[in-house]
Formats: C-alpha cells, sequence, structure tokens
C-alpha cells in the first residue's frame, strides 16, 4: 500500500485534537483521577468531554465518509477481532497507568507541550511500555 501522509492535514487534526483536550480541562490528572474514583468526589468532566466529543466526531466521519482525510491511498484499518491474552493484560496495563498517572498518551503529550513536569515521569514509562515489546522481540506485525 502506497501511503502519503499529508503533514498539513495531520498537524491541523492534531492541533485541533490538542486544543481540545487543553480547553476542555483534560491535561488536568486530578480530573482524571476524579472521573476514575468512584469512592471519592467524583467529576464528571471527561464525560462531558467525550460527549460532546462523539456527536462531532460521528458528524465529520458522515460529511467525510469514503474520502482519505490525512492519508492518500489509504485503505480503512479495522481492528483484529481475536481477544487474546495480550489484549487483555495490555488493556488491563494501559488502565493501570491511565487511572494511577491520571494521563492518557494524547492529553500527556499535550501537557508536556503546555510545560507541566508533572507528565514528564508517565512519559517515561510510556516510552519503556513501547519499548519493553521491542527488546523482548514480541513487537506487534504490521498487517498485510
Amino acid at each position: 500500500m502506497n501511503m502519503r501522509i499529508q503533514p498539513v492535514g495531520s498537524f491541523a487534526a492534531g492541533l485541533l485534537f490538542g486544543m481540545g483536550l487543553m480547553f476542555g480541562g483534560m491535561l488536568d490528572p486530578e480530573r482524571i483521577i476524579g472521573f476514575l474514583s468512584f469512592a471519592g468526589t467524583w467529576d464528571p468532566t471527561l464525560a462531558f468531554v467525550m460527549g460532546g466529543a462523539i456527536p462531532v466526531h460521528a458528524l465529520g466521519r458522515f460529511l467525510l465518509r469514503g474520502r482519505a482525510v490525512l492519508c492518500s491511498d489509504a485503505q480503512p484499518q479495522t481492528a483484529p477481532r481475536k481477544v487474546d491474552a495480550r489484549l487483555v493484560l495490555g488493556s488491563m496495563l494501559f488502565g493501570a497507568g491511565w487511572g494511577l498517572s491520571g494521563y492518557c498518551p494524547g492529553p500527556m503529550i499535550v501537557a508536556l507541550s503546555a510545560g507541566p513536569w508533572l507528565a514528564l515521569a508517565p512519559f517515561i514509562a510510556l516510552l519503556a511500555g513501547l519499548a519493553l515489546p521491542l527488546l523482548f522481540g514480541r513487537a506487534p506485525r504490521p498487517s498485510a
């Protein structure tokens, strides 16, 4: 497959995503931890951000259906339907890291660019977690 990345569209989408995270208050890990904590003071901010993003995304998908927006000559990718131990373990590790740090990868990178050094340790841990499969020869294989 010949995939050509459209840098202007990719940059604009990333900038828009980052600004949405910033204006939605998703750079504050306390909000995320507050959303995931039902025992303490529950913070519904994340639910409102997602609730606002889903209809906008659905409308965009509807209006741009059948078009390659950020990548030309690219076929839509579908997730594998096989649920195995690696998927379950990876999901559990991702959720634990998200819940403990209050950052998932998108907001973490935006928070780093905005200056909070609190995101540096989780970012280093994210990089280490991404490197582990490469070190142990268990990196995902690209789909054909």
